[in-house]
């Protein structure tokens, strides 16, 4: 099909005659635009990141910003959230796969966080059919039928939705301007946006975001000009948009309160995003000797430096009038085990039970199936209360909780194989086009085999890299077990009666991320260059 493109504009693969919708002129000069306004600034905040992580790579520790102090020592507070956003007790997330979305709108979730990012392999076919799935189902037009005839269609009352576009890093390889990649954050942003925005309002709902991965409130502020640009540009009231930032980077932590300063007129408060915060703890501190994390299964939510987080979090949301989101708990359903499935709902009880009772307005799910759980557990906390905005959390929070990066036993084999089965079970069903994968009886995204590759890469790394039967992890010992797991992964997707084709690749990338003497930052940027 050939597109009508805007001047200066490339898309360098193919386009299906149903995505003529989306991919319109309009549409791309908005993208275009946003792309000329913006991606200088992009690009300087993303050689800021580089910078600062030189500075922590020598030796310097993350501590408040002096030059930010009037704002938290200020008295402001954000914009009120909209009646839409005021009930946000369980939140479901996923990909944009359009039985994902009928199911998630379904589910009985007060919210529906749609995911173009961790829970999404973001190759071309995906990106843009997900747009074309998303403009249907805010019409109430996506209906699905899978390979049994079974039917897939939205209620007559479906979740609030919120749609999480890609990260600051990362750029739509297939779409260039002036001869430059667009930011794939812009891009999934620039359509959904120009396309659905209106009809949202319309709906009574929208337009709602997720932000990702940020690193500080430079970053944040970068978002908040995209939004008072795209709100001129199609005629919106500055404000319409709202947007909750995922925390999910220990220097983002540092900076909570800017952050939401900088969104204030767009913001729909904080989300503690654990499994990335973990990850982004490993990478920060990777060439500091005294830090060494436990293996993945010991780091919960109830270790110092991640209880202090979540805490900070909501007293710094609710101090501002702010939504204080809770993270995702990994467990999910598991059938044909009755014993397994009650040890994992407990699981889901207990974390849901101590978000609420922390003061989160709410919590996330991978599956619709907890849905009626995890809104329970927030219910006995909240009874008919939409919220607990008014519930303040008293202490002090910085370095010293921040920074206590405890435990640091045990380092098993199996927590070593672990990291390694489920890092190229994933990368392998990403490399497919699959993005949000059940492993060993978790949902896991791009955040998780993050940590499993950073972990054996910093465990090999580490003099504190030692299993607990005296072993040092070294090259030697994790590449035998890279090659072990493969089979065992292999075996494993072959009885569930899908394709092997990406897993060797799969296993090669891991072995090169997990085993370079150079630690590579995302595993997401490799891998989307891998892939068509």
């Amino acid at each position: 099909m050939a597109l009508n493109l805007p001047a200066g504009m490339q898309i360098t693969a193919p386009v299906k005659p149903e995505w003529e919708s989306i991919l319109t002129t309009e549409a791309l000069e908005f993208v275009a635009k946003l792309h000329r306004a913006f991606e200088a600034r992009r690009q300087e905040l993303l050689k800021a990141r580089v910078a600062r992580q030189a500075r922590i790579d020598a030796g310097e520790m993350p501590d408040f910003l002096p030059e930010t102090a009037h704002i938290r020592n200020g008295d402001w507070k954000v914009a009120p959230v909209p009646a839409a956003l005021q009930c946000r007790r369980v939140e479901i997330t996923g990909p944009v796969e359009a039985k994902m979305i009928i199911n998630a709108f379904n589910s009985g979730a007060d919210s529906y966080m749609t995911d173009f990012e961790d829970s999404n392999s973001p190759n071309w076919d995906n990106q843009i059919q997900g747009q074309v799935n998303l403009y249907k189902a805010i019409r109430r037009e996506l209906s699905f039928k899978n390979e049994n005839g079974k039917e897939y269609k939205l209620n007559d009352k479906i979740a609030t939705l919120q749609i999480r576009p890609r990260g600051w890093h990362l750029d739509e390889k297939h779409v260039l301007v002036d001869g430059q990649r667009v930011s794939g954050g812009i891009f999934d942003f620039g359509l959904v946006f120009f396309h659905n925005a209106k009809e949202q309002i319309a709906r009574g709902a929208g337009p709602f975001y997720y932000l990702p991965k940020m690193e500080s409130h430079l970053e944040a502020r970068l978002w908040n000009d995209i939004f008072v640009m795209a709100q001129d540009h199609v005629g919106l009231p500055q404000g319409t948009i709202k947007a909750t930032v995922l925390v999910e980077t220990i220097l983002a932590t540092f900076e909570m309160e800017e952050i939401l300063y900088e969104l204030r007129n767009h913001s729909a408060g904080l989300n503690a995003g654990r499994w990335d915060y973990i990850f982004s703890c490993i990478k920060k501190f990777k060439k500091n000797k005294d830090f060494c994390l436990a293996q993945r299964s010991a780091i919960t939510m109830e270790v110092p430096f991640m209880r202090g987080y979540a805490l900070a979090l909501v007293q710094a949301c609710h101090k501002r009038g702010a939504p204080a989101m809770g993270g995702m708990s990994a467990l999910i359903p598991i059938k044909n085990d009755p014993v397994a499935n009650e040890k994992a709902l407990a699981g889901i009880r207990h974390d849901k039970t101590r978000d609420a009772n922390d003061g989160f307005d709410g919590g996330w799910v991978a599956h619709p199936g907890l849905v009626p759980i995890a809104m329970e557990e927030f219910v006995k906390v909240l009874g008919d209360k939409p919220n607990q905005f008014e519930k303040q959390v008293a202490g002090n929070f910085g370095p010293a909780q921040w920074l206590d990066f405890q435990p640091t036993t045990p380092i098993t084999e199996a927590g070593l194989r672990n990291n390694i089965n489920v890092g190229i079970h994933y990368l392998g069903a990403w490399l497919a086009g699959n993005g949000c994968v059940p492993i060993h009886n978790l949902m896991e995204d791009a955040a998780t085999a993050e940590i499993s590759r950073s972990q054996v890469w910093q465990w090999v790394v580490s003099p504190k890299g030692i299993l607990d039967d005296g072993r040092k992890v070294t090259v030697e010992m994790v590449r035998p077990m890279i090659a072990e797991e493969l089979a065992k992964v292999k075996a494993t997707v072959t009885a569930q009666g899908e394709d092997t084709a990406t897993y060797d690749q799969a296993a090669d990338i891991f072995d090169r991320m997990s085993l370079t003497p150079d630690y590579p930052e995302f595993l997401t940027l490799p891998l989307y260059e891998a892939m068509a």
